[in-house]
């Protein structure tokens, strides 16, 4: 009786093999479809050609920011004229004026003394870079630069270098007319403010506007603190370089203190970029010369960087120290010298972004101080609703940024005292 059942069973088992090698066969011969949505399809060409219309129009960017910029600086002097009883046409009339009036003077009583010097500088050149190959020479270190120095050939030089002052000349034309550009567009954005408020604020929800006021009252003053503290530091770097070489003897110090406040834009960078010149400058002075240049342009770059600084400022640029230098790098890497000056403005504004936003980061939890700020949110949005009920956009703006105004102010003077 065994015999017929090892017969049957035998197929059987044979049958399940079979199965179980298609099967395996099947997981070996797998085809996995990927299908892509015709909206993703479309969404990514939208993202692509929107990246490539953004590095087009990176010029016209600048001009934007630019504009944005000299708004922000001029803004408070226009506001502070309306206060007073001008009108704010004549105001933007008067501001304006002042700014250009201060701009040909400066230029007439800087630019040809400064010509003057650079042209006594490159007749001293070859003295001075013959002293300073000397100094080099002192040291087995350094011989090998003086060997250098000494063997400069400008007309391999000024060959090679045709083409980039060419560039550089185009360059210079370009953002002149791009400067040019910035400040008319930001006098036509001046002078139609309320339109152009008004616009801004009808895209947007109502309920947004308070926070949306709120974000450019806080804009506004980032980028006025910047401005205008760059514009002080910078002109007392320039008067401390001139004071100073002035006082050692160094001849051309107009010509170098014009470059150190140019190089003090950039901040922790910029009193290092002036110290190379101002050192070489004195180097024909003796060592005594150079010591007293060096150790007290240390000592005012700490005194700006711990004291001047904090002050002009203020509360418009609470950046720590690694992210002004985190954002230098950044700006300078992607951008050049423009992501530079533009660092650290964007730097505050995306963090501004993040606390008037109440984007809730990862590693933070709620305090008593953020509970407290969105009860008053909450209570500035319903009181926006009730006094703007109907209102046009443009007059529902105007009581927005005005109520964000006066928040801001009383939040500051706790700061303040």
């Amino acid at each position: 009786m065994r015999a017929p059942e090892n017969k049957t069973s035998a197929p059987v088992a044979l049958d399940r093999r079979i199965e179980h090698e298609e099967e395996v066969q099947s997981r070996r011969t797998r085809v996995i479809r990927i299908e892509i949505a015709p909206w993703t399809i479309f969404s990514l060409v939208l993202v692509i050609a929107g990246l490539w219309i953004s590095m087009r129009l990176l010029p016209v960017f600048l001009v934007l920011v630019g504009a944005l910029m000299i708004v922000g600086s001029l803004a408070p002097a226009v506001d502070w004229l309306e206060q007073r009883g001008v009108r704010r046409d004549v105001g933007i009339a008067i501001v304006f004026t002042m700014l250009f009036v201060s701009a040909v003077l400066l230029f007439v009583l800087t630019v040809p003394e400064l010509v003057n010097q650079v042209r006594s500088l490159i007749g001293m050149e070859p003295a001075l870079r013959e002293r300073l190959a000397e100094w080099f020479a002192r040291s087995p270190l350094t011989a090998s630069l003086a060997d250098t120095m000494r063997n400069v050939h400008y007309d391999s030089l000024i060959k090679s270098s045709a083409t980039s002052v060419l560039t550089f000349v185009t360059i210079v034309v370009e953002s002149i007319a791009y400067g040019f550009g910035a400040i008319f567009l930001a006098l036509y954005m001046m002078l139609d403010r309320d339109r152009l408020r008004g616009a801004l604020f009808a895209v947007v929800p109502r309920t947004h506007h308070i926070r949306l006021s709120r974000i450019l009252v806080h804009l506004n003053t980032i980028v006025g603190g910047y401005i205008r503290g760059q514009a002080i530091t910078c002109a007392m770097m320039a008067a401390f370089v001139f004071i100073l070489l002035t006082a050692c003897g160094v001849p051309n110090a107009l010509v170098i203190a014009v470059f150190g406040g140019l190089a003090d834009i950039l901040p922790y960078i910029g009193i290092f970029l002036t110290m190379g010149p101002a050192v070489a400058a004195a180097l024909p002075y003796g060592t005594v010369i150079v010591t007293v240049v060096l150790v007290l342009m240390l000592i005012y770059e700490e005194f700006e960087s711990r004291v001047l600084v904090p002050i002009v400022y203020g509360h418009a640029m609470r950046l720590p120290s690694s992210v002004v230098l985190f954002s230098l790098i950044a700006g300078a890497t992607l951008f050049g010298i423009i992501g530079a000056l533009l660092a650290l403005p964007v730097a505050a504004t995306i963090l501004m972004l993040i606390d008037k936003l109440r984007v809730e980061l990862p590693g933070e939890t709620e305090q008593a101080v953020d509970t407290e700020r969105r009860k008053k949110d909450e209570h500035s949005e319903l009181e926006y609703e009730r006094r703007t009920g109907g209102m046009p956009a443009e007059e529902a703006a105007a009581i927005a940024v005005e109520m964000s105004g006066d928040r801001k102010t009383a939040e500051d003077k706790p700061a303040a005292s």
